[in-house]
């Protein structure tokens, strides 16, 4: 608890837990334990906090990823295939929720701000996504948001295959990335209804993002000062490649 109050008051944060709190957190604790240990410190954190904050939202563990793909990995629902793509997308490339899904309120949503299907890159070995305006991105540049392919079951890219063949399929004229089975764009609510099904409520959609980022230095992820400053585009520095794009 004191190293993260310490990291709070050197970085004029406050002390209240947030997504972005907890990844810049993560990633400066970096430099002074192993990895393996962020864990525990982040337990620690929490219990203490809890009290004072009880609306403190826990992280996914890579772990916490199979439950959704046991749920919805087998089905051809185009609503599964998008949940499982948005959910193991959220995590590895550690974007926010307003970044995956409209605000429930139609007054705030904004299709400027929909990621477009016809910026979508996909490769043999990574897939990227535009990302039209986050909140590091002060001047609303837009930035490409790299997620790698791997081996493993909880691998980001064969879902997202997935669920773009079912959206071109249904939707092919539309422009906008993600599209439930009714055309429209899914929406806060709707993502976290589905969320709450197979977690508790101490899990939100932020949830995604601070898991990632908490997997990513468990995994021996080196500290970088863009990392801190932009946390949304990490698998971008942490991943590259020139090949040719296949099937986009």
């Amino acid at each position: 608890m004191q190293s993260y109050t310490v990291f709070c008051e050197k970085h004029d944060f406050p002390i209240q837990p947030t997504p972005d709190t907890i990844s810049f957190y993560i990633t400066y604790m970096a430099d002074y334990i192993q990895p393996n240990s962020i864990a525990n410190y982040l337990s620690g954190i929490c219990s203490s906090l809890e009290p004072f904050f009880p609306d403190i939202k826990v992280a996914f563990s890579p772990e916490d990823l199979m439950v959704i793909v046991n749920a919805y990995g087998d089905s051809v629902d185009h609503d599964d295939l998008l949940f499982l793509a948005q959910f193991l997308t959220g995590f590895t490339a550690l974007l926010r929720l307003g970044e995956l899904c409209f605000p429930d309120n139609t007054a705030l949503q904004d299709y400027r701000k929909c990621m477009p299907r016809d910026r979508v890159e996909v490769y043999p070995d990574h897939f990227v996504l535009f990302l039209p305006g986050h909140k590091a991105d002060r001047f609303f540049e837009g930035n490409k948001v790299v997620v790698p392919n791997s081996s493993s079951p909880s691998n980001a890219f064969s879902r997202f295959a997935a669920y773009l063949r079912s959206r071109d399929r249904l939707f092919p004229l539309c422009p906008d990335l993600w599209l439930r089975s009714d055309g429209t764009v899914p929406t806060r609510s709707w993502f976290t209804t589905r969320l709450h099904q197979h977690f508790p409520t101490e899990y939100s959609g932020h949830s995604l993002r601070a898991g990632g980022a908490t997997a990513l230095v468990l995994a021996g992820v080196p500290d970088d000062p863009y990392i801190r400053k932009n946390p949304t585009i990490l698998t971008s520095i942490l991943f590259h490649s020139s090949v040719t794009p296949v099937g986009t």
